[in-house]
């Protein structure tokens, strides 16, 4: 099955304190999301997709040299916003892989735990497990230890926010499940914004098994998001 990536890079990164757009900022050599891409093309990716926005000219400039498609996100309305304009150009046959242009730690071989789980007809889900959760998004599974749903801390109850099991943000699924699943994600939230977690529950609903992958090295993950939202 073909591998088609979109990596999310449009976000401004105001916990950064730096006027830099938070993709560019370096790292080891290289910016962030000159990490990401690499992972992405270690997959042997058909396709590589940078959906961009704040700093946009800046950052398409900076990467020319990626060999990637990029996709312009005009108004940054949210993760499932974001995967929706890159969309239409995947197509339904492919597989298709989520990363975040500000995760550079995570490694091919961990990436290819997620793609393979998803190969199954599943719809994959890297989770990670913190001694402290605060501020991430909350993997909830039912009494067989199937993934139900994801809560955003903002919309979690006081028992949810306790998991200490987390979401990273990255996913695997068929193409065709994702654009169908995508149409129906609204914005009723305390952010007002269009989650790609919503996507879970409609996995769920649909019969699709959401299975956790849960990342063995979490340290570097968890402190990537952490630090770069």
């Amino acid at each position: 099955m073909p591998l088609s990536v979109i990596i999310l890079a449009a976000g401004q990164g105001k916990r950064m304190h730096s006027d830099l757009p938070k993709v560019l900022q370096p790292l080891g050599g290289l910016t962030l999301l000159e990490h990401v891409v690499q992972s992405a093309h270690a997959l042997a990716a058909q396709h590589v997709f940078v959906v961009f926005g704040h700093g946009a000219e800046q950052v398409q400039e900076s990467h020319k040299h990626l060999g990637v498609q990029w996709v312009l996100q005009a108004e940054q309305l949210g993760t499932g916003h974001a995967v929706m304009q890159a969309l239409p150009k995947v197509s339904d046959s492919d597989l298709l892989l989520v990363l975040y242009g500000d995760v550079p730690l995570v490694r091919p071989a961990t990436l290819k735990r997620l793609t393979d789980a998803a190969a199954k007809g599943e719809l994959a889900v890297l989770t990670a497990k913190v001694p402290d959760p605060k501020g991430y998004g909350r993997i909830l599974r039912d009494k067989a230890g199937r993934v139900t749903r994801i809560v955003e801390e903002k919309d979690a109850s006081a028992a949810e926010r306790w998991v200490d099991e987390i979401n990273t943000g990255l996913m695997a699924c068929s193409a065709d499940h994702m654009r169908r699943w995508l149409k129906n994600v609204g914005n009723q939230n305390a952010q007002k914004e269009y989650y790609l977690t919503d996507v879970i529950a409609m996995a769920v609903a649909d019969g699709v098994k959401v299975e956790g992958v849960l990342a063995t090295t979490l340290s570097g993950i968890a402190q990537g998001l952490r630090n770069t939202g």
